[in-house]
């Protein structure tokens, strides 16, 4: 991955649904040459698919809380799988495999104290965590 690749993900980051000739235009090359790239990064699985977000999905970015989240999974459970399982959750903005006493920190944005309870709840009842350890962002 090149920085026009950065590039380009940056632009879909921001837009999913930009033309080929939209992004070659932002980035500086032909409508060609970017649908060759993006095509390569879909293939290399440097880009694992599109989705819409809702506005309902998403936290007020203005407001809301911030944490880290320290996961350790069960012993059973495939870290694969939980990785597929967070990517799908809208509110977890990263999960990065650690060393240490967790096997994961995720770095999430929820609405409010309900949110995050619902979100710890569903880490342990359907993403495999045996352990959790929560902290939040203050500023």
């Amino acid at each position: 991955m090149d920085a026009t690749d950065s590039e380009i993900i940056d632009v879909l980051r921001a837009d999913g649904r930009a033309s080929f000739s939209e992004i070659g235009r932002r980035v500086g090359l032909s409508t060609n040459a970017t649908a060759a790239r993006v095509r390569r990064l879909e293939k290399t699985g440097m880009i694992l698919g599109y989705r819409v977000v809702l506005s309902s999905d998403v936290a007020d970015p203005a407001g809301g809380l911030e944490a880290f989240v320290d996961v350790r999974l069960d012993p059973a459970r495939d870290s694969e799988g939980f990785l597929l399982w967070a990517r799908r959750i809208p509110e977890i903005s990263d999960a990065v495999h650690v060393t240490g006493a967790y096997d994961y920190l995720l770095r999430i944005r929820v609405g409010d104290t309900a949110a995050l309870d619902r979100l710890l709840r569903s880490l342990k009842n359907d993403g495999g965590a045996t352990h959790t350890q929560t902290r939040l962002a203050l500023r």
